[in-house]
């Protein structure tokens, strides 16, 4: 039997030219022990089924039991999964890339499990190889996981094409392993990350509040929000805001500051931030300033629809006008009747959320 050929990386030599054998190897058909931060694994073009037979066949491993897809990017988790939870989207957005395998709801009925990992020899095999890849631990059924090179390649030698020797590896841990197809997430594998930790952000509702620019309306919402939260002592709620149309980095304004400072908060470290797509997926609940502002959630991210609510609204504050008028450029004493009709409905939703 011919040895495996191995290729030995250290982060000197992580460039480009050193891990395209590995890709270009996955993408033919072959396999390639790699690292991750977790453990050692297989990978295997997913696409192509001889490969995929070949790895099953050296794991051992019943056909009933699927092998986790590895990412490079959080969006592609789109490309393979379908009505993917908020939940999934909060675990994400705090541990990927890391140790976290995420089993969710697959076309036609079936499953399938996604964790992107925080080691950049395997986000780069990974990108490069340009096709999706399974990676299971590189070690037979029922032995241990290896976390080093000479344990993963003790029992493979030979039965792979190419391995790639990157030392021991980060966490020398498994990931943990979540299931969201269901309403009740279950914790199928406890690895490196603990369930306490796990459950904490998955369970945390996370409440949006979007304008324009993010420097005044949807600073006062959220700086008000959080200072009532803190106040009825719950840490189970998140509180971010944004603006549909902004730079990042700009602070809030002037009026916004001292409007707030007079209920004895401090925001002169808010630094304004644009909306996002991943801030959208991960919210409970999206409150918005405008009517102009939901319209251009909804164009952006339509999933979002049953989440958006203007804030005036959400709060059940009557009249005929719904919106909260932008303040920029006004007197002071516009942004004072602002900043109580803000005030007023944070105050009846503190008591609802």
């Amino acid at each position: 039997m011919t040895s495996t050929k191995v290729v030995k990386i250290t982060p000197a030599s992580l460039s480009e030219e050193n891990l395209k054998k590995a890709a270009e190897m996955i993408r033919e058909g072959g396999l390639v022990i790699m690292p991750t931060e977790t453990v050692y694994g297989i990978a295997a073009n997913m696409l192509n089924e001889k490969a995929v037979e070949k790895l099953y066949e050296i794991k051992g491993r019943p056909k009933n039991k699927p092998f986790s897809l590895h990412l490079d990017s959080k969006s592609k988790i789109m490309d393979f999964a379908v009505d993917i939870p908020v939940r999934a989207w909060k675990l994400i957005d705090r541990f990927w890339p890391g140790p976290l395998t995420l089993i969710l709801k697959a076309a036609g009925g079936q499953t399938i499990g996604m964790r992107m990992p925080d080691d950049d020899i395997a986000l780069k095999i990974i990108a490069l190889s340009g096709v999706p890849v399974v990676c299971p631990s590189a070690n037979l059924s029922e032995r241990a996981a290896p976390v080093t090179f000479e344990e993963a390649i003790k029992d493979l030698d030979g039965l792979v094409d190419l391995a790639v020797d990157a030392g021991r590896t980060r966490l020398a841990r498994e990931s943990s392993i979540v299931d969201l197809t269901q309403e009740e997430l279950k914790m199928l594998r406890e690895g490196a990350i603990r369930k306490e930790d796990i459950e904490a952000v998955a369970f945390r509702k996370t409440i949006l509040f979007v304008c324009t620019g993010n420097s005044c309306r949807s600073v006062m919402a959220k700086a008000l929000l959080e200072d009532k939260l803190k106040k009825m002592k719950r840490a189970d709620i998140e509180v971010l805001s944004a603006g549909v149309m902004m730079l990042d980095g700009i602070g809030a304004t002037e009026a916004t500051r001292e409007l707030l400072a007079q209920e004895g908060i401090d925001v002169s470290g808010h630094r304004s931030q644009k909306l996002t797509e991943e801030m959208l997926r991960k919210s409970d609940i999206i409150l918005v300033m405008e009517k102009v502002h939901e319209e251009r959630i909804l164009q952006f991210l339509p999933e979002v629809k049953n989440r958006v609510f203007l804030l005036k609204e959400f709060a059940e504050i009557g009249g005929s006008d719904l919106n909260i008028s932008d303040p920029i450029g006004r007197p002071m004493e516009f942004y004072e009747k602002t900043f109580e009709v803000i005030k007023k409905a944070i105050e009846r939703i503190s008591g609802i959320i």
